[in-house]
């Protein structure tokens, strides 16, 4: 089975002018263990079909199952549960929480993740957010914020916010 099946999708951005086709009926499927890179210059889509496939926006047409769902059928509640479950972003500017420190930025899926499933206790997700930090070498910042840290120790952070939940 597919991980994720898109089919014919497309993504229309409507402006004051005129509209800006940002993908234009692209089919793609992506399986288990298969590494797959999106490559392209510039404004040509990726971005928008990487903000489609983890669930952070809609496509205008077309169709998009993950695991055999069909994300198109699901409420905002049941795209960010399963978002939250399946998914590990670092975005290119990092989105950390500038008045949280290293560990409470890394704990957030965690958080969240609780809401959904049965609820963690608060040293199991310290433990977890600790752990992570520990993977990408920086248990020494975990009381730092990110204004305190460097731009690489900044997307060390947000890798172990992205890993901490096991997507």
């Amino acid at each position: 089975m597919a991980i994720i099946t898109i089919n014919n999708l497309s993504k229309v951005f409507t402006t004051l002018v005129d509209p800006v086709v940002a993908i234009n009926s692209i089919s793609l499927e992506i399986r288990e263990g298969e590494f797959v890179s999106i490559t392209g210059p510039s404004g040509s889509g990726k971005s928008t079909l990487l903000y489609i496939l983890g669930l952070l926006d809609k496509q205008t047409t077309g169709n998009y199952l993950f695991e055999g769902t069909l994300t198109d059928s699901l409420n905002d509640s049941e795209r960010s549960q399963l978002r939250n479950q399946s998914f590990g972003f670092v975005f290119q500017s990092f989105h950390l929480l500038p008045r949280a420190n290293a560990l409470r930025n890394v704990s957030l899926p965690l958080l969240y993740q609780a809401s959904y499933q049965k609820k963690l206790s608060s040293k199991e997700i310290n433990k977890r957010a600790e752990e992570s930090l520990a993977a990408v070498s920086l248990s020494d910042r975990a009381t730092h914020k990110p204004n305190e840290l460097s731009g690489g120790q900044r997307q060390r952070v947000a890798i172990a916010r992205a890993l901490v939940n096991s997507p």
